[in-house]
């Protein structure tokens, strides 16, 4: 890995980092963090799976580090930002990515949640409790994603990564 991937990425991690601080809405029972699925499908599709998964994960550490995120945004965010860059790379289309973070982070998130959550968080609930949270945030974060994309990859900086 170069410098200069490195460097977008950690841009990415404090774009999310920063988003969450300034962009959230109340959905149920949690809050949705959009920017985090927004980042995660410009990395996906920029500089792929590994390099999304490492942007989600640094993500929510910092975040939980900072006391603004919870230990679940670790697999809501890995999950899918993995599954996005794979299917990005697998069909070379925007929207296979949009595809795979709402399927990784609204569907399959909330089944690794479970057992994550009563392990570490002391909690017993089921995937539908985390469902609806985890789907209005990573659709809504999907769509800014996918509307953002286009304008950046006309960037030739945006271009020279992939």
């Amino acid at each position: 890995m170069n410098t200069r991937k490195m460097i977008f990425m950690t841009m990415f991690v404090a774009i999310a980092v920063a988003g969450s601080a300034f962009v959230s809405f109340p959905a149920g029972i949690a809050r949705a963090y959009p920017i985090q699925h927004t980042v995660n499908v410009v990395v996906a599709i920029v500089m792929g799976p590994w390099a999304a998964v490492v942007v989600a994960f640094m993500t929510g550490l910092v975040r939980i580090l900072t006391g603004t995120g919870s230990l679940l945004a670790f697999p809501g965010g890995m999950i899918g930002a993995f599954l996005a860059g794979v299917l990005y790379q697998r069909f070379k289309k925007n929207w296979s990515a949009g595809i795979g973070e709402i399927i990784g982070t609204g569907l399959l998130a909330p089944l690794f949640a479970v057992p994550y959550a009563k392990i570490l968080m002391g909690t017993t609930v089921t995937a539908l409790f985390f469902l609806p949270p985890f789907l209005v945030s990573t659709v809504s974060g999907t769509i800014i994603g996918l509307l953002l994309v286009p304008k950046l990859l006309k960037l030739k900086i945006f271009k020279d990564l992939r």
